[in-house]
């Protein structure tokens, strides 16, 4: 059996890299068929696959403590390296792009290939590579910020994670003093993370500008391989969210304050939606992970054994550590097949949805890891969210697993939650739009424009007297913005595709899980749009989508 522990990847030479793609250039410059040119395609598929394992592994490691030494050395050598090796990934790019057989090679490895390799050489060019260790030092730095807090709370020392529980308290009093904890260890931190970012604005609109792009905006959507929509698209998306969405959400929040009997819902109340406090799973995280390989073997014998292959393997990382990163990610080591699941357990209904929502990722990328080439291992960021998000509903009738008799609680909360994310995910990415259109902005005017971000799409939101919070400051705790820029309207793109999956499931379970196996299966083969399509759903850009989404959700919140 396939162990964590057995995965050793060993670290990369620039030279070597040099050498043994000099060798596939060299074979794809003799070839003169399409059958040549994909016989050229097996050492450097496997020579990325290499780089990738090795990629995954120092940067988990790295995550899993932030303080040890060793692990952040092997990180800051492999930041320094990656743009090397970048630069090296693109010239076979760029040589398949401008290939004689390329036509016949698309007809064999499919279109997305070249649409994703096309993005990637836009995206690159050698004099931003400077630039791109920069940009990762920085965006290390943020994440040991982050990591480091320790907040002094009822005589205990919390992180950013463990003081979750508190802020989801059904004591009104006690929530609301553990979100002043929060955010005064952010307001405290406050120039900090104005400096970080604003080196990362400056930094990523340089990288833009030398690649002769108007801002990073442009860059960005390169990065993020948006190959079927674009700005415009996102744009009106947008509106659409604030059109049906927004009143949607603020419906629910109305009734979130008359549930709670509160005559105004602040924003320490929001994370609760019931007098007796959310629902909390019956036990702790190794009881959690008992009751998880039968509960995924209720939908399908292959979920269940995967997981069971993800437990016994060593591949999951779930309890909260002093040092270890926040939130929650999938990887995964190509070399190997095998998917690794990270998150940060704290004892609240949360842990059941990260890993709903992280094993999605992981059987995703599990279901497609034959793909060739690599690049179908997992697919664009929207679409890679629709097998998370979706998975975080398809297990609601198994919710008995976790939450016994309070599963319908979490049912009726989580299903709330996921529609209030929507203004929320999409105010991100309005935000980071802003941001890197106008990239003088000064640290005051970014607080400035989030608060206007909330009063757009979170206009119930109430701070009250918060530091930092009530200021402006909450876009500082949504890492996606440090470190992953555009990289949020994706989770909103596929909520709204997973709330069809949802709706198809209530009327027709065997064929919405049929349909989320094949989605799985088909990893990154095809384009967002396609790929949703090709499940027999609707796009979030199509005209309607949303409208219908709403009339559903108006059904099933009973509002």
């Amino acid at each position: 059996m396939l162990r964590f522990a057995d995965i050793q990847p060993a670290e990369p030479n620039l030279d070597e890299l040099a050498e043994r793609t000099g060798a596939v250039l060299a074979q794809l410059g003799r070839a003169t068929t399409g059958a040549a040119a994909r016989e050229a395609l097996g050492p450097w598929d496997e020579l990325r696959r290499e780089v990738r394992s090795y990629r995954a592994h120092v940067w988990l490691r790295f995550q899993q403590d932030t303080r040890d030494a060793e692990r952040k050395a092997a990180r800051e050598r492999w930041d320094r390296l990656a743009p090397g090796w970048t630069e090296l990934e693109v010239r076979v790019k760029r040589a398949l792009l401008e290939h004689p057989a390329r036509r016949a090679l698309a007809a064999d490895l499919g279109d997305q290939a070249f649409a994703l390799w096309e993005s990637d050489a836009l995206a690159f060019d050698p004099a931003i590579k400077g630039d791109l260790v920069r940009e990762a030092r920085l965006g290390a730095e943020y994440t040991e910020l982050l990591a480091s807090a320790s907040i002094e709370f009822r005589d205990k020392k919390e992180s950013l994670t463990t003081l979750t529980r508190h802020r989801q308290s059904p004591d009104r009093s006690l929530r609301e003093a553990a979100e002043r904890a929060l955010w005064s260890w952010f307001a405290s931190r406050r120039d900090s993370l104005d400096r970080i970012f604003s080196d990362l604005v400056a930094v990523r609109t340089r990288m833009a500008h030398a690649l002769s792009l108007e801002s990073f905006v442009d860059l960005g959507y390169r990065r993020m391989c948006r190959v079927d929509y674009g700005v415009r698209d996102v744009a009106a998306f947008r509106d659409a969210i604030r059109r049906h969405i927004v009143p949607l959400a603020a419906k629910l929040s109305a009734r979130q304050a008359r549930t709670l009997g509160v005559p105004r819902l602040m924003a320490w109340d929001e994370a609760v939606h019931d007098v007796k406090g959310n629902a909390l799973p019956a036990g702790d995280r190794a009881w959690m992970v008992r009751q998880s390989a039968p509960m995924f073997s209720n939908l399908s014998p292959e979920l269940g054994s995967f997981f069971e292959a993800l437990d016994r393997g060593g591949f999951l990382d779930l309890d909260s550590r002093e040092g270890k990163a926040g939130g929650g990610f999938c990887t995964s080591f190509p070399t190997h097949g095998m998917p690794f699941v990270f998150a940060n357990f704290n004892g609240t209904q949360g842990d059941v949805t990260v890993l709903t929502h992280e094993v999605g990722h992981a059987f995703q990328n599990y279901s497609s890891r034959g793909l060739f080439p690599c690049d179908y291992h997992w697919p664009t960021y929207e679409s890679a969210e629709i097998h998370s998000m979706s998975l975080e509903l398809l297990t609601f009738p198994e919710m008995e697993s976790y939450f016994a008799g309070d599963a319908e609680r979490f049912r009726r909360t989580h299903l709330a939650e996921a529609v209030l994310f929507l203004p929320y995910g999409t105010a991100v990415d309005h935000f980071q739009h802003e941001l890197y259109q106008r990239p003088h902005l000064t640290a005051a005017e970014r607080h400035d424009l989030w608060r206007e971000m909330e009063r757009t799409y979170l206009p119930w939101r109430d701070w009250g007297d918060l530091p930092h919070a009530s200021a402006g400051g909450r876009w500082q705790f949504q890492r996606h913005i440090f470190l992953s820029p555009f990289y949020y309207i994706d989770y909103v793109l596929a909520q709204s595709v997973a709330l069809q999956l949802f709706a198809q499931a209530k009327s027709d379970r065997p064929a919405a899980l049929r349909a989320y196996h094949e989605l799985c299966a088909r990893g990154g083969s095809l384009p967002f749009q396609a790929l949703v399509r090709s499940a027999g759903l609707v796009s979030p850009f199509d005209a309607g989508c949303l409208e219908h989404i709403a009339e559903d959700l108006n059904g099933s919140l009973e509002l």
